[in-house]
């Protein structure tokens, strides 16, 4: 008998210190969410995008933020929808929509994101 109450101290122990170590802090509310460090680059593909979704643009999490709507990426050798969201303005940064601009030979290019 004693020695099952000593395994049971010993277990509930270690089940209450494995616990200790799930403590998840939330997040500030209102506090902006930066984005990566996106910046405007140049992808070329020889396939027009297809026609972009219709988003619903849901209330500004924080004040200031910015809507950058979804958009087609190339990935994996095909088109692939970013769905839209807010981020936080970068500073000395301004934000270009993402668009595909056809070129003169007939090839695609993705423009868009955080410029100077």
């Amino acid at each position: 008998m004693e020695l099952l109450m000593s395994f049971r101290l010993v277990l509930g122990a270690v089940a209450l210190a494995s616990l200790a170590g799930c403590v998840v802090a939330p997040y500030p509310a209102g506090q902006p969410v930066y984005a990566g460090p996106a910046v405007s680059a140049d992808v070329v593909v020889h396939t027009p995008p297809p026609a972009p979704y219709v988003e619903v643009v849901p209330v500004p999490p924080f004040a200031g933020a910015i809507w950058v709507a979804g958009y087609w990426s190339w990935t994996n050798g095909r088109h692939q929808w970013v769905p839209g969201r807010y981020v936080a303005p970068r500073p000395g940064y301004r934000y270009e929509p993402h668009r595909w601009v056809p070129g003169p030979r007939g090839e695609w290019h993705l423009r868009g994101g955080w410029v100077r």
